[in-house]
């Protein structure tokens, strides 16, 4: 899919979210091969970069991390958004009756973005955290989103097609397109092991002016997955949902940061 973006703050930004899912840095080499890029084209990016502290290079091993500079935009981008600490309220809500771990996704590109997370009190719980990202055909906030888009929008997404995170994970192109059919008609997203091993997760989407601007899911561990706390936990995001998108209506809350 050809892209309308100035290509150089595009590859500053590809660095940049890059490092952020690789908690472990990167080299040169590996950004290169996963930026399709020269060495000499992004070159000249990190040094400007790491300049001006966006980013820094280990000296021993020659990795580059995220930098204090970028956690300070990020610090300034939550201080700012009264949505997100409304949008929490509801989910601390559906933790304390689910006992199950919460989150809140957007859209970035074709990937899943967490933006927030409630943890379960259970000492046995998904492990994942605020900045993972994962494919949006793989997860139950993902779905949520991708069933209110066209099917030719969704391909254009994933031009090498879908790739297996566990075995359960979906990669036919009809059985996903089903899947999200299914969604759209009983208006959740259902996923099953297909991101996470023995993690079962429902998602539902939070829409606003008729358009879906994020997801909120709840994930249940195989060993407390039943078809009963299903059905009850799909009844509470349905209900948060409701009060969510009733307050977006009716409320003065500013939700343009989250888009």
């Amino acid at each position: 899919m050809p892209s309308n973006e100035h290509r150089p703050t595009e590859r500053v930004l590809d660095i940049l979210e890059s490092l952020s899912t690789n908690g472990n840095g990167m080299t040169l080499t590996e950004l290169s091969k996963e930026l399709h890029a020269p060495k000499s084209s992004i070159m000249p990016l990190l040094h400007t970069m790491t300049s001006r502290k966006f980013i820094y290079m280990n000296q021993e091993n020659f990795k580059y991390f995220i930098g204090i500079a970028a956690y300070s935009v990020g610090a300034s981008y939550t201080n700012q958004i009264d949505a997100l600490e409304f949008i929490k309220v509801e989910m601390k809500q559906i933790v304390s009756e689910s006992h199950e771990t919460c989150q809140l996704g957007i859209q970035n590109r074709s990937n899943l973005l967490y933006i927030a997370k409630e943890d379960s009190a259970e000492p046995i719980r998904l492990v994942s955290y605020v900045g993972k990202q994962l494919p949006l055909y793989c997860t139950a906030i993902g779905r949520a989103i991708l069933a209110d888009m066209k099917p030719e929008d969704i391909y254009a997404l994933y031009p090498e097609g879908l790739k297996s995170f566990t075995p359960h994970t979906i990669t036919d192109w009809p059985k996903l397109m089903e899947e999200l059919e299914e969604t759209r008609i009983r208006g959740y997203a259902l996923e099953h092991e297909e991101s996470t091993p023995d993690i079962h997760c429902a998602g539902i989407s939070l829409c606003s002016d008729g358009r879906i601007f994020a997801a909120l899911s709840v994930s249940i561990p195989s060993f407390r997955f039943t078809r009963e706390k299903l059905e009850f936990v799909i009844d509470l995001l349905k209900e948060s949902k409701t009060r969510l998108e009733y307050s977006f209506q009716s409320c003065s809350i500013d939700l343009s940061s989250l888009s």
